[in-house]
């Protein structure tokens, strides 16, 4: 099983969310249902049919959040330590080929925006991050192909 870190804050978010997909949102789903039954044939009755998708699309989301608060293992990345990549690291990186200058910080899927930097730390990059060193050179294969890369620094900052 693929753990998932995350930091206290996260797993609060996580569980919160969880907790209203099954007790607000799948109710008035269920309520939707038996409004939409009560107007006749099943056959062509869209607004059933809707809330029908409705139904299986939030059971699918509970299942998946089900699953990531089994996987979790909350986590301090200040209390970590930051010389080689972990949890809750930023890493300035440098593209050997353009020596364009990259910075991510490795966080949780909930908090994951990698437009701003934050990448998931079960992200390809990421996977090929963790336990390198400061002036390290790697090639990471990644989904639009290889890039090679220069680890130029790594440090801690709060996210």
């Amino acid at each position: 099983m693929q753990k998932e870190p995350m930091t206290a804050n996260s797993y609060d978010r996580l569980t919160a969310e969880l907790s209203d997909m099954k007790l607000n949102q799948r109710p008035k789903i269920v309520v939707a249902i038996d409004e939409a039954r009560q107007l006749g044939d099943l056959k062509e009755n869209a607004e059933y049919h809707a809330a029908k998708e409705d139904q299986a699309s939030i059971n699918k989301r509970i299942a998946e959040f089900e699953d990531m608060v089994t996987r979790a293992v909350v986590l301090d990345p200040s209390t970590l330590s930051h010389e080689k990549i972990s949890f809750g690291s930023t890493v300035k990186l440098i593209d050997v080929n353009t020596d364009e200058e990259i910075t991510y910080t490795l966080v949780s899927f909930m908090n994951s925006n990698p437009d701003k930097g934050f990448i998931s730390f079960n992200s390809p990059l990421a996977k090929q991050l963790l336990g390198r060193e400061e002036g390290e050179e790697f090639i990471a294969k990644l989904p639009g192909g290889t890039r090679e890369f220069e680890i130029e620094e790594i440090f801690y900052k709060a996210f």
